[in-house]
């Protein structure tokens, strides 16, 4: 999720460089060669979207696109972040004065994981920072997430932490929510965390058991792509926090401890319930999708464990049609993205991430990417929009040591 200054917000997308020229980049910045490299993948959400903050179920999968990290320690208590891909000067901080709001735009989200942790009784000192990425940032892919991953992956190895993967996703989900201000669910910061190549994460977020669940499209004649809008999307502004106050709303007027607890079975019931006037009909739409959602879930699951891996198309096209009407966190050019593409032919499309702009993903047979493609792109093209990006979209590794190098 992103705020109105995205991390690493640029006007073109960088290119990869490899740990090599980090580390070279980092001697040049700080002086002193790093202590170690660091990644941390942006994502694309499969199915569960706007579940993780109801308790529920999510399939989130590690994209090739990822922010790296170079670190070493500071004995002086100062914080100091440099990033290749905002212009401008090295951002610096004194630890132990780190606060809530008290840094903004990109820099707040490694200070935010520093304060985090150190708010949770980690002993963590100063640290030099550099950071590169190649996630699209206010598209959707959680730019942010992977930005405090690897910085709560670099400090935990920096200063001997021990922390497991779970665990650095929850002080990185606390940086977004209480640092920088964006009540975000945790599937951001677990999928960056906790997903593995040719697999698809299935999370359930009340209590983080999760499964890897295999997911190699390319072995089913299958290709998954991600289709960047270039619509910036951003969170900030409250819509993400309205509909988290409606799912809660919801909850409070079903009397559940949270939207998960309704299973599909009881919807008709819980939404009858919700038909007092009291109670605003918007809050009636997002149980709806909340609870909808997480059905898909299962589903998905289902016929993935089933081997029927192409059946799932449909039911991805049912969520982006209950993103639209019933939680309305959509735009033009993501509908168009996916109406474009089922035209075409594709197996199923839908939004991903948070919504209001940022990326769709569309499964086709792999044949018949091209011509899925350049559909999209030609649909985009008569209605007067700016390009898309289109990509694939490779179940990758997440958040990972690399070895150092140069």
């Amino acid at each position: 999720m992103t705020t109105n200054q995205a991390p690493h917000e640029s006007t073109e997308p960088h290119s990869p460089t490899g740990p090599a020229h980090a580390v070279a980049r980092h001697r040049e910045l700080f002086g002193t060669p790093p202590e170690g490299v660091w990644s941390a993948p942006g994502r694309a959400n499969l199915i569960g979207e706007h579940t993780d903050y109801n308790d529920g179920f999510v399939m989130p999968l590690a994209l090739p696109h990822a922010t790296t990290v170079t670190g070493s320690r500071r004995a002086d208590g100062l914080l100091r972040v440099h990033s290749r891909d905002i212009p401008g000067p090295t951002v610096e901080f004194v630890v132990d004065e780190l606060a809530p709001r008290s840094a903004e735009g990109w820099a707040a989200y490694p200070a935010g994981v520093a304060w985090a942790l150190r708010e949770a009784g980690h002993a963590i000192g100063g640290a030099d920072l550099y950071l590169e990425s190649t996630v699209p940032t206010g598209a959707g892919l959680s730019s942010s997430a992977a930005l405090e991953v690897s910085t709560a992956l670099a400090l935990n190895d920096l200063y001997e932490l021990g922390l497991p993967p779970e665990v650095l996703a929850r002080h990185a989900q606390r940086a977004e929510n209480d640092f920088v201000g964006i009540p975000c669910g945790i599937l951001d910061q677990m999928a960056s965390a906790c997903c593995t190549a040719e697999h698809v994460l299935h999370l359930d977020t009340r209590d983080l058991s999760r499964r890897q669940v295999p997911f190699d499209m390319a072995a089913e004649g299958l290709r998954l792509l991600v289709v960047d809008t270039q619509v910036k999307h951003a969170l900030a502004d409250g819509a993400y926090a309205e509909r988290r106050a409606e799912c809660e709303a919801g909850a409070a007027a079903l009397d559940v401890p949270a939207l998960r607890d309704i299973a599909h079975d009881q919807l008709d019931a819980a939404l009858a319930r919700l038909a007092d006037p009291a109670v605003p009909p918007a809050v009636r739409r997002r149980v709806r999708h909340v609870v909808t959602e997480n059905h898909r879930v299962e589903r998905i699951v289902a016929l993935l464990d089933a081997g029927r891996a192409r059946e799932i198309g449909p039911v991805l096209t049912e969520g982006h049609a209950s993103l639209r009407d019933d939680f309305e966190v959509s735009c033009p050019e993501l509908d168009l993205a996916v109406s474009a593409a089922t035209a075409a032919g594709a197996l199923g499309a839908r939004m991903t991430g948070g919504g209001f702009g940022g990326s769709a993903i569309v499964l086709v047979e792999a044949d018949a990417t091209d011509t899925t493609t350049k559909a999209v792109l030609a649909a985009f093209a008569e209605r007067g929009h700016v390009p898309p990006r289109v990509f694939e979209a490779i179940p990758s590794a997440g958040a990972r040591r690399l070895p150092l190098a140069g």
